[in-house]
């Protein structure tokens, strides 16, 4: 099923990008007639969404668009809800939403304003900063070192744009190559084929926990641009969003927002049982205590 799903994907986001405002406009309509809703999942994404051990999309924003699923056949009036769930990449995340494929993305994406002419976003569910990430033994003490040297960025990441800006404010004259997915990214920093991948410090985390020896990676001092990420929504969709926005902050005020973070973020997490000791930043916690979708200043 996730298979055809996929191919469906490619081929949905190769020719149908156009007319996404109709669909916007009629998301519930066209959830009540079909009784059905699309759930987009990044399959590398950890602890966002990925597939665990037995080919099973989990993860942190899983769980909250779980919570969502909930919350739309209670308001809609759906106890048979269907869902479905769809394998989405950096590159067609987007395209998927506009073109009605995906109702919500529930994977580690992160709101700017470039995105939102595109889509829209729940309050924020995550606040991250972009960071690099480099081997240990590789001499580079700061992005200054990364002067002429290659690096990489995932394909359809934030850093893509960042790591140009950075790389004519400071001079450092980058070459920057972009990989498929985070997966490949980190590939490409272990064998060497890059000296630093740029992304968000949670998704470097995620990536550096994976290794088989994470002391092998560390962290360049150098922090950019504040992020928050949340659900991906259809643009012009201000019913959809609601019921999404009222549904993670109701969690929030309860504290099981915070239980599923702790799960995801401060305690083993399956396939490998890796503890990515990520508390929860004082960013978020105002978030939390304050739901919001605004832009970081």
């Amino acid at each position: 099923m996730l298979k055809k799903l996929a191919v469906k994907a490619v081929l949905v986001s190769a020719g149908c990008v156009a007319a996404t405002s109709a669909f916007a406009g009629a998301t519930l309509d066209q959830i009540k007639s079909s009784k059905e809703i699309t759930l987009g999942y990044r399959d590398a994404s950890v602890p966002f969404s990925y597939i665990d051990q037995n080919q099973k999309p989990v993860g942190f924003s899983l769980d909250l668009c779980a919570h969502v699923v909930d919350a739309l056949k209670q308001t809609l009036g759906l106890p048979a809800l269907k869902v479905h769930y769809l394998a989405v990449t950096g590159a067609n995340r987007i395209p998927l939403i506009q073109n009605g494929t995906v109702t919500i993305e529930c994977g580690g994406t992160s709101s700017s304003a470039q995105r939102l002419q595109q889509v829209s976003f729940s309050v924020a569910t995550f606040v991250s900063h972009s960071k690099w990430l480099t081997k240990s033994d590789s001499g580079i003490k700061s992005a200054a070192d990364l002067k002429g040297k290659t690096v990489v960025v995932t394909q359809g990441s934030n850093a893509v744009q960042l790591a140009k800006e950075v790389s004519d404010k400071d001079g450092l004259g980058l070459n920057i190559v972009q990989a498929h997915d985070h997966a490949e990214s980190m590939l490409m920093l272990q064998s060497g084929r890059a000296a630093a991948f740029m992304e968000d410090d949670i998704l470097l985390a995620a990536k550096k926990a994976e290794a088989t020896n994470p002391t092998q990676y560390k962290f360049l001092p150098d922090s950019y641009n504040t992020l928050a990420y949340g659900l991906m929504i259809p643009k012009n969709a201000p019913e959809l969003k609601a019921i999404v926005d009222k549904a993670l902050s109701s969690l929030m005020a309860s504290g099981e927002f915070t239980k599923i973070y702790d799960k995801w973020f401060e305690q083993p997490i399956p396939p490998n049982n890796v503890n990515l000791n990520f508390p929860m930043s004082t960013d978020l916690k105002e978030r939390v205590a304050h739901p919001s979708d605004k832009l970081p200043a």
